[in-house]
This record gives C-alpha cells, structure tokens and sequence, in this order.
C-alpha cells in the first residue's frame, strides 16, 4: 500500500482551480480508474455514517465535465435543490460508476465512528466494478482500504471525483433520515438529519432516545439526565421515570 506523493500537485491546486488535477496526474502514469471517497454523517447524534466511492469517466479530463455537472463541488458548499440535480445527474450519465455503503447506528456505537467510518468506505470502494486503481480519499489516510491512495485534506473541494461521492453520500443520507423521520417524527429528522440542534436535543430530552441514536456519542452516554418522560419505542408506549 502506497500513497501518492502530492506535493507538487497541492501547489498546483493552490494556484489554479484544475479539479481534475489529482485525476489527470495519475492518468499520466497510466492510472486511469480512480475513485474518489467521501462519507456523510460522522457528527450526528442519530442515523447510519454513509460512503460514496464514484469512478468519473477519464474521457472527462480531457473534454471537462459534462454541462448536467458545472458547477460540483464540496456538497456542503450546495444548496439542497443543487445536491439533487448532482445526484441525478450522477446517475444517469453514461460511464460513471459508483458504490453507496452504509453503517448503522449500533454499529457506530460497537467500533466507533472513526472505525465505522473506515469500514464504510472500504465497503463502497468494494461495490465498483471493475475496481479502482487508486484512491483519492477526503481528509486523512484510510488504514482499511486495501488500494493505493491519496489522502487530501478538503479533497471535496478539491477533485471532482470526491466532489461526486460527497454529493452520493449526503444525498443517499438525507434521505435516510427522512425516512426515519416518518417513523419517529417527534426528533425533526427531517429538518436536522440527527445533528445536536437545540430543537434535538430538546426532543431527547423530553423522549429520550429512539432505535437509530447513537448511545456512544455525546449526552446519549448518560440517558438518566434525559427528562421525566421517555418513550419506550420497542414497546410502543411511554415510561414514566
């Protein structure tokens, strides 16, 4: 396992907004299947961690992205209007390839989100196929990807490629969470997505924890100072404490 030695190539993306940059250096070494690798979801108090892993077509560095995908970047940096039609266009354009993987809830609170979110990646790089070369991954090195790589630090503002899985990621995850919405709609998922917003935590509060929140992760470590009533979701029903 190796990683991409990038110095040369940072300072170039310093001085020139070339998002295919990272691609195109590694085209140049005869390495034409690179995935770029994001996730979504690693700060919230409730819901799955999400990876995107997305192969862009290598015609693309040459002839530049396709009209349906000016304007990608960091989905953070998007509206949510524009994240959707990135994420439409990302699946009906000929010769991108992509793999979506999830990691629940408990799952987080069994290895911990840093391993969780390790897991998840490794997994969506593992659904392309054929398989990458190489991997560009958003922030730092990722021990479980069995791939050659380049960590690059905000590397979703930085390659398209990583752009493309951020938008997969955070999609494919917001709408999880308005799913789970329906199911326990007193939390707001819908409007949050199970970040710790004064409108969630007030909900804990009152309700304590549903099936999805993540016990290991902030105030949820100590259920006892949640408020008098809580919900006993399995069962239903209220408790009183």
């Amino acid at each position: 396992m190796w990683s991409l030695a990038s110095s040369r190539v940072t300072k170039k993306v310093d001085s020139v907004s070339d998002l295919f940059l990272f691609e195109r250096d590694l085209a140049d070494r005869g390495i034409s299947l690179v995935a770029g690798v994001d996730e979504a979801g690693r700060g919230p108090l409730a819901g799955p961690v999400v990876a995107a892993a997305v192969i862009l077509p290598v015609e693309w560095l040459k002839a530049g992205l396709p009209q349906m995908l000016q304007g990608l970047t960091d989905s953070k940096q998007l509206t949510r209007s524009q994240r959707n039609h990135f994420f439409r266009a990302l699946h009906s354009l000929d010769g991108v390839q992509f793999g979506i993987a999830s990691v629940e809830s408990f799952e987080v609170d069994q290895i911990n989100i840093l391993q969780a979110t390790h897991r998840c990646m490794a997994t969506a790089l593992a659904r392309l196929s054929p398989g990458p070369q190489h991997t560009l991954v958003d922030g730092k090195f990722v021990p479980s990807i069995q791939l050659p790589q380049t960590p690059i630090v905000k590397g979703d503002a930085r390659s398209y490629s990583i752009a493309a899985a951020s938008v997969l990621a955070k999609v494919t995850r917001d709408r999880m969470m308005e799913d789970y919405h329906r199911q326990w709609p007193v939390y707001g998922f819908a409007e949050h997505k199970g970040y710790g917003t004064p409108e969630h935590l007030k909900a804990l509060d009152k309700y304590g924890p549903c099936p999805i929140h993540r016990r290991s992760f902030g105030p949820l470590r100590q259920p006892e100072l949640f408020g008098a009533t809580q919900v006993n979701w399995r069962a239903g029903k209220s408790r009183q404490e």
